[in-house]
């Protein structure tokens, strides 16, 4: 299923790095969501894409924006790896099913077994707004965001 500009985002529940249950649609009518797909937690362009985020973190909570990062990891690597980069955002496991959300937005691998790097940005409204995606091995850069959040 290919999401396109305008349609409402498909809901989904992950469990984040704190096995807490996040709900795409709790945000509903409260604030705009960022979802940042990537390949797996510990790589080396991930990690890269992830510390700008955090480091950038003002960006968008200037615009009252909930980042989350999700990837398939388990919540297990997810906390360890939030822990270890000082990530002050939410990363999700979509673990199992292997990969359900991740194929739901159309950014599951299936050849690999994980996401390639695919952000999609949802309205208050929970409309899909902007969405980019690139190659596993290309980072995404940072003005992409910023052109995004413009038109929230």
């Amino acid at each position: 299923m290919t999401i396109s500009v305008g349609d409402k985002a498909p809901d989904f529940s992950l469990t984040n790095q704190f096995g807490e249950v996040v709900k795409l649609s709790d945000f509903e009518g409260k604030k705009p969501v960022v979802l940042v797909f990537y390949p797996l937690s510990f790589s080396g362009t991930c990690t890269e894409e992830l510390c700008e985020l955090r480091d950038n973190l003002s960006t968008f909570e200037s615009a009252e924006v909930e980042l989350l990062a999700i990837s398939v990891d388990n919540k297990f690597t997810q906390a360890k790896f939030a822990e270890d980069q000082g990530y002050g955002f939410q990363l999700l496991a979509d673990f199992w099913p292997h990969g359900f959300v991740t194929q739901l937005y159309d950014v599951f691998l299936e050849d690999r077994g994980h996401a390639t790097r695919g952000t999609f940005v949802i309205s208050k409204s929970g409309e899909l707004v902007a969405k980019f995606i690139t190659s596993p091995g290309e980072p995404r850069d940072l003005e992409s965001y910023k052109k995004a959040l413009e038109l929230l």
